[in-house]
């Protein structure tokens, strides 16, 4: 029975069509990046459901962290922690208090020339599009469009007060809301701490990394923040003392702590200081402002900030930058703040890992010479 000989037994097939080994890994890496990409989105669904507490804790939280040593050296000063706690947040308070009343008092100060120095510029600038050749009826048109809209802007600036009282009720419950948590978090950090490090679900040496990593990247981060804030506001305080423009002081102070909201403070800042040069000294030194702003925020930052973010966060500036930009993206102010600095966090965490796990898988006598005598 030759035709008996040549059928294939059905063992034989076993294997026939399994799929090789490098596409059933890409297969389940893509499954778990789906995964985790769901588990994301659903985390950050159910954060935005609960907003109005989950903003003021990470607020509090974020402060916290960058803040907290100012506490423990009270402690080592045998000031209690409790009391240390509450008096960083009246210090933070007032400070608050006082940059707010110095930044309207600045602009308030400026506002009746601010009307008439957009009238002069607009005709400043209608002046310049005829020198370039531009038809006199459109050169016009557009200084009358950019005059109302600065005036409508300068307006919504100054006059912005009606429409803020409506929302004034969620902004005195987020920052109660943030003041509380921020004393909370100041008090007991120590205790909050060490119960995540519990509940992580990973051995406690592996827990405590991770904490402390993510600390020093929150920290880091807005070290080089403070840096560059203060690089830009030096700079900025210079080129308004040069060019004679009132409140050099507020306009440097509003430059450094609109750093602290990356990329879109450095553009609030700027409007700032340009309308405050506008309405103080003319024309001539609002455009020289804007020359200021622009080397302060562009070709001379760009000589510190690979120092100040490198150094504090240990990655590349680019990658801070698109990082930045596609955490504002996808999880707006929070994203915008917490993107690098968890990054730098992540990359950390991972390079710790991965040196213990080479240290382990190392035999015991590499590192050093054996000192202990033999078994018997």
């Amino acid at each position: 029975m030759a035709g008996d000989d040549e059928r294939v037994h059905p063992a034989e097939l076993t294997g026939l069509f399994k799929p090789p080994g490098w596409l059933r890994d890409i297969g389940l890496t893509a499954w778990l990046l789906v995964g985790l990409a769901l588990l994301v989105v659903g985390a950050m669904a159910v954060l935005s459901l609960t907003e109005v507490i989950v903003a003021p804790v990470i607020t509090a939280g974020v402060v916290a962290a960058v803040a907290s040593p100012i506490v423990g050296w009270l402690e080592r000063h045998h000031v209690p922690r409790a009391l240390g706690a509450i008096l960083l947040v009246l210090a933070i308070i007032a400070l608050a208090a006082l940059v707010v009343v110095v930044v309207l008092g600045g602009i308030t100060s400026q506002s009746g020339d601010l009307k008439s120095h957009l009238a002069d510029a607009r005709h400043t600038i209608e002046g310049w599009l005829k020198d370039l050749g531009v038809d006199p009826g459109k050169a016009d048109t557009a200084g009358k469009d950019a005059s109302s809209s600065t005036s409508d802007a300068v307006s919504a600036l100054l006059h912005g007060l009606g429409a803020g009282v409506k929302a004034l009720s969620s902004l005195v419950f987020f920052l109660a809301m943030t003041t509380l948590s921020l004393l909370f978090l100041l008090a007991d950090g120590p205790a909050i701490r060490a119960w995540g490090e519990r509940h992580l679900g990973v051995p406690k040496p592996v827990a405590r990394m991770v904490s402390k990593r993510s600390i020093q990247s929150l920290r880091g981060y807005f070290l080089g923040v403070t840096i560059v804030g203060a690089f830009n506001g030096v700079v900025v305080l210079v080129g308004a003392l040069v060019l004679g423009v009132p409140l050099a002081a507020t306009i440097a102070l509003v430059t450094f702590l609109a750093s602290y909201v990356p990329y879109l403070g450095a553009w609030t800042a700027g409007v700032f200081a340009v309308l405050v040069a506008l309405g103080g000294a003319g024309t001539e030194a609002a455009a020289g402002m804007v020359v200021v702003q622009l080397l302060a925020n562009s070709v001379l930052q760009q000589m510190v900030q690979p120092f100040a973010m490198g150094a504090a966060l240990g990655i590349h500036p680019l990658a801070v930058l698109i990082l930045t930009i596609g955490g504002g993206a996808l999880f707006g102010a929070v994203g915008l703040i917490l993107a690098a600095p968890v990054a730098a966090a992540v990359v950390r965490i991972s390079a710790d890992l991965a040196r213990a796990r080479a240290e382990d898988e190392l035999p015991p006598d590499y590192a050093q010479p054996a000192t202990s005598a033999p078994p018997s």
